[in-house]
């Protein structure tokens, strides 16, 4: 048995238990990387085994707060399930929305950074500018601002989903989803890295330099096959689990 798992609780299996050190992990390097808001953007994981079920945070904790055993277990209506806990209504019309449309998805993560909410102030605001544009560009779907909490904009984000793990919540931050930890945490890196240099070439006195129709297309090809890869993004994952781990983060408990 891995060190990461341990006995829990009946009825917590073992790849539940990975999953959720896995996502308390995630919690911690997005707070490593100052992409929090106070206790208001959320992460979560399906759960293995059990398609209609997802790990999200306990609302009201702080993201250096959260371990594997204070997730929330929830299914797609809404219902917690096992030990009670608060949760975040808009969190769950976010993450059952695109569970439940994207049956690929095993991970998904929103967050409110300056760059992510910036950007999201303008529509279609990536453009083909930046090698680090180019790792997500052909997988970016933009969403209207809709009513938080509402069944109509859980099923609208759903719609949204259908056209790229990338998303631009317009008004609003960033979503990214993935088949994996490290491939969802690898998208939502980009799609920063894409809104923090569209943001700067914005505020220079000259038009940025476009990369030509030609390469975009040949790197949209590329990067389709790398995301494709189930080793897409695990060694960055795992340095960023080293480094959390090196700062003393216990999370796995």
């Amino acid at each position: 048995m891995s060190s990461a798992l341990k006995q829990t609780s009946i009825g917590i299996t073992d790849a539940e238990w990975q999953a959720r050190c896995d996502l308390a992990a995630l919690y911690r390097v997005v707070d490593h990387l100052g992409w929090t808001d106070l206790i208001n953007t959320h992460m979560s994981m399906r759960v293995p085994g059990e398609p209609d079920t997802f790990l999200i945070n306990r609302y009201g904790e702080m993201f250096d707060e959260i371990t594997a055993s204070s997730l929330i277990k929830m299914d797609m209506d809404g219902n917690v399930l096992g030990d009670a806990g608060k949760f975040n209504n808009a969190g769950f019309t976010i993450h059952s929305g695109v569970y439940k449309a994207r049956p690929d998805a095993n991970c998904v993560m929103h967050t409110h950074t300056r760059a992510g909410a910036g950007l999201s102030l303008l529509d279609n605001g990536l453009r083909p500018i930046s090698q680090d544009a180019l790792q997500i560009l052909d997988d970016v779907a933009y969403h209207e601002y809709g009513l938080p909490a509402t069944q109509e904009e859980c099923d609208a984000l759903g719609r949204t989903c259908a056209h790229g793990s990338c998303v631009v919540l317009l008004n609003h931050g960033l979503l990214a989803l993935g088949p994996t930890v490290h491939g969802t945490m690898m998208r939502m890196y980009m799609l920063e890295r894409a809104c923090e240099v569209e943001l700067i070439a914005r505020t220079l006195d000259a038009p940025p330099v476009q990369i030509a129709p030609d390469i975009v297309r040949k790197a949209a090809e590329r990067m389709r096959q790398r995301r494709g890869d189930a080793e897409y993004g695990l060694m960055e994952w795992q340095g960023l689990v080293r480094t959390v781990d090196r700062k003393g983060a216990e999370y796995r408990c």
